[in-house]
Parts: C-alpha cells; sequence; structure tokens
C-alpha cells in the first residue's frame, strides 16, 4: 500500500499541481476568446475599477447598465440582415394567399428571386416587405413564425443556423458583466418580437431587457379570448437617435457602457459618454474578411463611418476582430496555439 506522505507521493502531488494551475488559471480567465490586447485590457480594467467598492469611481450594481447593438455587434449581418432574410422567406410562405405578389412589386422579385428587381424597389420595398411580414397578426404568432423560421433556416455562407452566427467574445463579455451585477440590454434597430424569439435562449438576455424597433399594437378580446395584434404601423425607429431615445423611455437610466458598430449607434454611445462618472464605448470593428467578413465605411450593410472617426477621436474602444478575437464563432476551433 502506497504511503501517502511517502515523498514520492508528496511530490507526484506537487508535481499535479503545478501542471493544472495554468488550466485552472486559464478556466477563471475573464474572456478567453480575447487576445491579450488593448481592447481586453481595457473592458477589464473598466469592470474592475467600477466594482471596486473602495474606488472613486463605483459604481452601485442598480446604474451597472450596459446596452449591445445586436446585428453586427452580438451576431453577424452579412450577406444580409438576418431579420430581412427572414422577412423574404416569410413573403414566399405566405405568397399562396397572396395571389397578386405574382404581378406587384416587390413581392414579384422576392418571389421570382429577382434580386436586381428588388434593389430597385429600395427602401420603400423593403419597408412593405418588413410591415406584411411583421404584422397583421398576434404576437404569439409572430414568435412562432420567428421561432420556426430559426429552427429551420440556415446561413448562405455557413450552413449554419443563425443562432450559431453569434459571437464568442460577445458572449463571454455579457456573461463576465452579468457576473458583476451588470444588467445587460439589446437596444437594436431589429424588430423587438423578433429578437425575444431567441435572445434570451442565445444571450441570456430575457425578453423585458430586449429594446428594438416596434409596431403598433392593439388589444383585442373577442369571444372570450385576449390577444395583442401587431399592426402595420410602425411605432418606433430604434435605430440612430432613436436609441437613446427608447433607453430613456423603458430603462430610465443611463447606460455606463455602450456596444455597437455602426453610424446607427452612435448616438447610443453618445449618449452614454455624456453621463458623469467612468464611461466604456465600445465598436467592433468588422476587419476579419477569413473567418468573417471585412467591411465599415462604403458598406451598405452596418456602415460604420461617421461612429468610427467619433471613436477614434474621443478615444472610445475599436475591436479590431482580426487582432483581437481568437475565436469569432462558438462553432468554430482556435487558431493553433491560442486558448481552446
Amino acid at each position: 500500500m502506497t504511503n501517502p506522505n511517502s515523498l514520492p507521493h508528496r511530490y507526484g502531488l506537487a508535481l499535479l499541481f503545478a501542471l493544472a494551475l495554468p488550466l485552472l488559471a486559464q478556466a477563471n480567465e475573464p474572456l478567453p476568446s480575447w487576445n491579450d490586447g488593448p481592447a481586453k485590457k481595457t473592458i477589464i480594467e473598466f469592470v474592475q475599477t467600477v466594482t471596486d467598492q473602495t474606488s472613486k469611481d463605483f459604481v452601485k450594481p442598480a446604474d451597472r447598465i450596459a446596452v449591445f447593438d445586436n446585428d453586427g455587434t452580438l451576431w453577424s449581418e452579412q450577406p444580409m440582415y438576418f431579420e430581412l432574410l427572414f422577412s423574404l422567406d416569410e413573403v414566399k410562405r405566405t405568397a399562396p394567399q397572396h395571389p397578386e405578389w405574382k404581378t406587384t412589386q416587390p413581392f414579384k422579385a422576392v418571389l421570382e428571386n429577382d434580386h436586381k428587381a428588388l434593389a430597385e424597389t429600395g427602401m420603400d420595398g423593403l419597408k412593405k416587405i418588413v410591415g406584411v411580414t411583421h404584422s397583421g397578426m398576434t404576437t404569439e404568432a409572430f414568435d412562432d413564425y420567428a421561432k420556426t423560421w430559426l429552427s429551420q433556416a440556415r446561413h448562405p455562407k455557413t450552413g449554419k443556423p443563425y443562432t450559431e452566427m453569434i459571437y464568442q467574445p460577445m458572449l463571454e463579455m455579457l456573461d463576465y458583466l452579468r457576473s458583476q451585477d451588470f444588467k445587460t440590454y439589446i437596444v437594436s434597430g431589429g424588430d423587438t418580437g423578433f429578437m425575444r424569439a431567441f435572445a434570451e435562449q442565445v444571450y441570456g438576455i430575457p425578453p423585458e431587457q430586449v429594446i428594438g424597433t416596434r409596431f403598433v399594437t392593439e388589444f383585442q378580446y373577442k369571444d372570450g379570448k385576449a390577444s395583442i395584434v401587431r399592426m402595420p404601423k410602425l411605432a418606433h425607429n430604434d435605430d440612430g437617435p432613436g436609441k437613446p431615445e427608447s433607453i430613456d423611455t423603458v430603462i430610465g437610466r443611463r447606460p455606463i457602457l455602450a456596444f455597437g458598430n455602426s453610424d446607427g449607434d452612435l448616438q447610443m454611445l453618445q449618449w452614454t459618454a455624456a453621463g458623469p462618472g467612468k464611461r466604456f464605448m465600445g465598436l467592433v470593428h468588422h476587419t476579419d474578411a477569413k473567418r468573417e467578413w471585412a467591411y465599415d465605411r462604403q458598406s451598405d450593410i452596418g456602415r460604420l463611418d461617421k461612429a468610427l472617426d467619433e471613436a477614434k477621436t474621443r478615444g472610445w474602444t475599436i475591436v479590431d476582430m482580426a487582432s483581437e478575437w481568437r475565436r469569432v464563432y462558438p462553432f468554430e476551433s482556435a487558431a493553433p496555439g491560442q486558448v481552446q
């Protein structure tokens, strides 16, 4: 029988602990899918400072509000906003109920996969498509349609479900913030109902903390059944200045941390920066054409131009995806020699 106090036994345990320490440190390290670059350093220092009760910049938990854009910030947005792809598929799914669409634009272009004709309908065409696919039904029905699509549709480039086209580094940041008593919100130009169909399961953000573009809704009570019906009229466009407006209305507290990726997030970042005390404003900069996409100032999707200039001028954190993220998506392996 081995003597537990013998030198070889004690040496073996010491060696085991020595080998395990780096793994334990790695497991407890915040943001493991981030490289040890300036962005990770700034994020951790900010969180440590505002949660340190001895710091002059300490922020009580109730005021630790963090807001995140969705498209291009928490998940990909190329080659087209995912919600718009949902809308196009919904036109095709419901087309048998609308025979007039076969000869009416922009629906004719969608049904014929005529991208050129669809593009020629412009923003008015897209508004019509989103309008008919997002209204005229109960909130429960819309939620079912969105969830069904998300469970079946696949991204054209990766073949993955859209709910897997999420950024592993940002998932880690959400978890890290919540572990430090931050309350995390989505503030996006996407439809609130569409994002609520997946946000809690995918991001851990509950429905009441999802803020987006909203259609007018109407309470109806018929034959003893109560419902909320989505009407074909926009109540609030949660983009640009609409973001700080909805933050003020819905949250009622100014965030101390805001993350976006495009000019549509600029006012949300400005509103966050304008508050007293220590603040964090961040931008995801899409620079990785190999693992994701590279685009900014000239892109029709997620254009980052004015916000990029202001971020550089004001010293906000710009996350260079290619250099600062060890992995982009949860389903991909980290590069050789990097954290698995």
